[in-house]
């Protein structure tokens, strides 16, 4: 009896008595676990860098309208010299030659 336990326990433990389903088995889910989370390019990493992507294409998106409204900026200034000196003005506190500027705080 204790000899015909220890030939079935060999035999469990023995890769080369497993049938040929149960090796088939085990390698598919090897190679399935390698392909989604192990390889370079496994299918995590290849979802994690479509989510980049798209961040990515947001973002240029958001800088190019951002760079068309300073173009548009850039040619007001360049065409308009009222928008310029009122620019100048407001924000730089520059004055023409001769004249006088008076600041008026405002009271709440």
């Amino acid at each position: 009896m204790l000899k015909a336990t220890s030939l079935m326990n060999y035999q469990l433990l023995n890769p080369l008595r497993w049938r040929k389903s149960f090796l088939a088995l085990i390698l598919g889910g090897i190679i399935v676990v390698w392909f989604t989370f192990i390889d370079t390019y496994s299918i995590w990493a290849r979802i994690e860098l479509n989510q980049q992507k798209a961040e990515l294409k947001e973002k240029k998106e958001q800088l190019k309208s951002e760079t068309e409204v300073l173009k548009q900026k850039i040619e007001n200034l360049e065409t308009d010299p009222f928008l310029l000196e009122r620019i100048a003005r407001e924000e730089y506190g520059m004055k023409k030659e001769g004249e006088t500027v008076y600041k008026i705080k405002e009271v709440n």
